[in-house]
């Protein structure tokens, strides 16, 4: 792989891979104009949005629901530590009787031979995953937006109708997930993986690059639909 190709990967992947479409190159000069605008009070707003969720949000849903479990990039074909804490929390949900089902999402990633939806199954399996709790895996994704759009056709009952939903991912990533589920018709509650919020400088780094990118969705969307701008605004829909 040439020096040039290993700097371009991040960009491959995630909302950053979006940056060649030019509806979503528009919603992001909109976003940086409202944010100069305010002199970055906006960001602050959905900086604390973000911290909220993830401060805030519990280890069990009120109810038994689907459990939709968001991947991550893979090391090695295995789960890193991240996905492994998405995991653990959805194998103790179906242990404890709260998962109705449980949805991996995610597909193929970083170059790796297997997709994220694969080895969390393999993962939750050896970890003694409850045969009685059926497992579903959505393996054709390499973003949030795209892990949701295709748990929504896999879950779509004939009516056309969506069951509610648990959202399982890192509390960093809840607030995102929550506004992209919502948008989508979902009918959600959120679950922090981790125990608590943790307190690092790289967990802030997380919650604060989450808040960047919610406060481009939703300024974006937003924006589309004020000025009548339908395909910008099925972006995220």
């Amino acid at each position: 792989m040439t020096h040039r190709s290993v700097l371009l990967k991040p960009l491959r992947r995630g909302i950053w891979r979006y940056l060649r479409d030019a509806d979503v190159l528009h919603g992001a000069v909109v976003t940086l104009v409202t944010l100069v605008g305010t002199g970055g009070l906006l960001y602050v707003g959905y900086l604390l949005h973000v911290a909220r969720v993830a401060l805030r949000s519990p280890l069990e849903p009120t109810r038994r629901l689907a459990v939709l479990v968001f991947g991550r990039m893979l090391v090695s074909d295995r789960p890193e530590h991240d996905y492994r804490q998405r995991l653990a929390r959805s194998l103790l949900l179906a242990q404890q009787g709260l998962a109705e089902r449980v949805m991996l999402l995610g597909g193929r990633s970083g170059g790796s031979t297997m997709t994220e939806a694969a080895a969390g199954e393999r993962w939750l399996r050896d970890e003694g995953f409850p045969g009685v709790v059926p497992m579903q895996l959505e393996q054709a994704s390499i973003d949030s937006l795209e892990n949701l759009r295709h748990a929504r056709s896999l879950l779509a009952r004939d009516d056309e109708s969506l069951p509610p939903v648990c959202l399982v991912t890192s509390r960093y990533h809840l607030a995102r997930c929550q506004l992209l589920a919502r948008r989508l018709g979902f009918d959600v509650e959120t679950v922090g993986a981790e125990a608590a919020l943790p307190r690092n400088v790289r967990y802030l780094r997380r919650i604060a690059l989450e808040a960047g990118y919610l406060m481009w969705i939703d300024i974006a969307v937003r924006w589309a639909r004020l000025i009548g701008h339908r395909r910008m605004a099925d972006r995220v829909s």
